[in-house]
């Protein structure tokens, strides 16, 4: 192998790789004119204007079709639409919701933000929640676990849902990263009670912002579609309501409708984007899978893993470290995900800092609610030592290629 470039060799590609934009990568003449339809039209907003063409409803419908789902929900983000998610499943201040140790900030502070304190779970060698620690977490205050299928590889969300059950827990799915993933031939975010996906920049669909919520629960439905219009429900009661039994107090997480015009589109693509990515991976896989120091990721389901991404663990987080700066000189992009930290240590959680007052709602329960950097010691030992890198589905051959020869030159260095 030729000197690293970290060390004053010759990178592998002149021009960085980096993915992670599989939806925007795919973008079109089709998007471009599914909103110059909606500005034509006058009307941006879903319930009214001078000529609503319903973009939003069409999605909803669509996704419901594809994932297999009675209700789907468009809303504007997927942060929006845990909260949405969790004021359905009317958890709120006095509860505490389990999240996995690996997720995404947002899991955690969606849950804080409903007024309910996170409780984290350890997670297993797929990097997702390990069903087997949820039961020591619960008490009488528990309610709900959020389960989330990570950088398109599906949960054991049949042994999430048996041990949930046990308590008597509501299933809520962060599926932010995963849209079309599945276990068994069932899509991830249809297991538990209420799923929730993300249509972010970087997702594998995108509207640049915007999320979905689903379920097939129709008292979980009406007070999702409550929750996010401000308490209303305009298509069964009108613009205002005065139903003094079913109203309550929401925010406004209103999809419009040039979100969902994009979203229209971009569904369209999804199984086209997941077949290309599964392609790609499955070519990286097989000339990397003799590399020494390196291991891939388990995922307990190849068919339903959605193969956004690439992920394998090294022997420490220093070779960690050196491997994704090595890599990056050698213009391919890999990280550590999250930076090989739990999402408890992040400061904002781990000191549990809010913009309410008096420590809300960490406040709410007779004894101090204390996080510890060794509560959940498998996170600990197996987030440091990840490396991965995103999946495209507009990568080519000579992309691939690129992406082998540079781990293979940095693993025989570094590893």
């Amino acid at each position: 192998m030729s000197k690293l470039a970290i060390n004053g060799g010759t990178p592998v590609r002149e021009t960085l790789l980096n993915g992670g934009f599989p939806g925007a990568m795919v973008y079109g003449e089709e998007e471009a004119k599914a909103v110059y339809e909606v500005c034509m039209a006058q009307s941006p907003f879903r319930y009214y204007g001078p000529n609503v063409l319903g973009k939003v409803d069409q999605f909803e419908e669509a996704f419901a079709k594809r994932m297999g789902v009675k209700h789907v929900l468009g809303v504007t983000s997927c942060t929006a639409g845990l909260v949405v998610a969790l004021k359905a499943a009317g958890i709120g201040p006095g509860h505490k919701v389990i999240v996995p140790a690996c997720t995404f900030l947002a899991t955690a502070g969606a849950v804080i933000c409903a007024g309910a304190v996170p409780v984290f779970a350890d997670v297993d060698d797929t990097q997702n929640i390990d069903p087997k620690a949820i039961g020591g977490l619960v008490d009488q205050y528990t309610k709900a676990v959020i389960a989330v299928p990570l950088l398109g590889s599906p949960c054991q969300m049949d042994e999430v849902v048996k041990e949930a059950k046990k308590y008597n827990l509501i299933v809520i799915e962060d599926v932010a990263q995963s849209m079309g993933s599945s276990l068994n031939g069932k899509p991830m975010g249809t297991w538990g009670d209420i799923g929730v996906y993300s249509m972010q920049m970087n997702k594998i669909l995108t509207t640049g912002e915007g999320g979905v919520v689903v379920t097939n629960n129709d008292e979980l439905y009406e007070r999702a579609v409550r929750y996010h219009d401000q308490g209303q429900y305009r298509k069964v009661e009108g613009r205002l309501t005065n139903n003094p039994d079913r109203v309550f107090v929401g925010q406004n997480y209103r999809m419009s409708e040039l979100t969902g015009a994009v979203a229209c589109v971009q569904l369209s693509k999804l199984d086209d984007i997941i077949a290309k990515m599964k392609r790609n991976k499955a070519i990286l896989k097989n000339e990397l899978k003799d590399v020494p120091g390196l291991t891939f990721r388990r995922i307990i389901d190849d068919e339903g893993d959605a193969a956004s991404s690439l992920m394998m663990f090294v022997e420490s987080k220093e070779k960690s470290d050196a491997f994704c700066q090595a890599m990056w000189a050698e213009n391919v992009a890999f990280n550590s995900l999250y930076g090989g930290r739990p999402v408890y240590m992040i400061p904002q959680i781990f000191y549990k800092k809010t913009a309410d007052a008096n420590g809300f709602p960490f406040n709410q329960f007779d004894e101090e609610i204390v996080y510890t950097e060794d509560m959940c010691p498998n996170a600990i030992s197996v987030m440091p030592r990840n490396v991965f890198t995103y999946i495209d589905p507009t990568f080519t051959e000579k992309d691939l290629e690129d992406i082998v020869t540079a781990v293979k030159k940095v693993a025989a260095e570094i590893l």
